[in-house]
């Protein structure tokens, strides 16, 4: 494929005299002024913003190609300025920000969290792409997230402390309404699952949770009830 030759007016300019305008034109902003642009602008959309957001803030002074031609590009101007790119953010990057979320809301995110803050957190379909789950990314960040038949022995513990609570084995329903309340349980559905979600997975649980009951002396009856 032919190279497309330039315009005669672009193929006159001078090289070395536009070197010194460029030039000219960067030293306008100093890199701390334009850094502060992009933290005041991520301030005001309460996220950090894309090239497309910076240029149409009504606020911000500087282009986003002068940011580009004073860092090399749009992300390491934003990571300069402390703030995470939201496509490519790094895995580093990433786990640091599950652990702030983690410390902000007190308890190990979700992915409802991540997408209750779709904008100022990157999108767990990102997380799934770089660590192949969340669950894994978590792990990584340093949170006690259960695997595998740790995480079924988890549920079923649970399921043992709602049933003292209920005086009976727990129905799916049950679980629901706790979850509600307690967000540290693994959701209705996510119990479900670990049955793959077949007919008679909720009661096969529910059988696990009685078993439990049982080694601990205490009796269930047919029809559920504690003893």
């Amino acid at each position: 494929m032919t190279r497309k030759p330039p315009f005669r007016a672009v193929a006159k300019i001078d090289p070395d005299a536009l070197a010194s305008f460029q030039a000219g034109i960067r030293k306008r902003y100093s890199n701390a002024q334009i850094l502060q642009e992009l933290r005041a602008s991520a301030e005001r959309l309460g996220r950090s913003p894309t090239m497309r957001e910076f240029a149409a803030d009504p606020e911000t002074n500087v282009h986003p190609q002068t940011v580009i031609e004073h860092f090399g590009s749009w992300n390491a101007a934003k990571r300069e300025a402390g703030l995470v790119p939201r496509r490519f953010a790094t895995r580093e990057e990433l786990v640091g920000l599950l652990r702030d979320l983690g410390e902000d809301l007190g308890r190990v995110p979700t992915a409802k969290d991540l997408d209750a803050r779709r904008g100022s957190m990157p999108s767990k379909s990102l997380y799934w792409h770089t660590f192949g789950s969340l669950a894994e990314a978590l792990r990584e960040a340093g949170f006690d997230v259960p695997l595998g038949e740790e995480r079924l022995d988890r549920a079923v513990e649970q399921g043992v402390a709602l049933a003292r609570k209920l005086k009976r084995l727990p129905k799916f329903a049950d679980w629901a309404a706790a979850r509600k309340k307690d967000e540290t349980l693994l959701t209705e559905w996510q119990v479900y699952r670990m049955f793959d979600a077949r007919r008679g997975a909720w009661s096969t649980f529910q059988f696990l949770i009685k078993e439990r009951l049982e080694d601990e002396g205490r009796a269930v009856g047919s029809d559920g009830r504690l003893r």
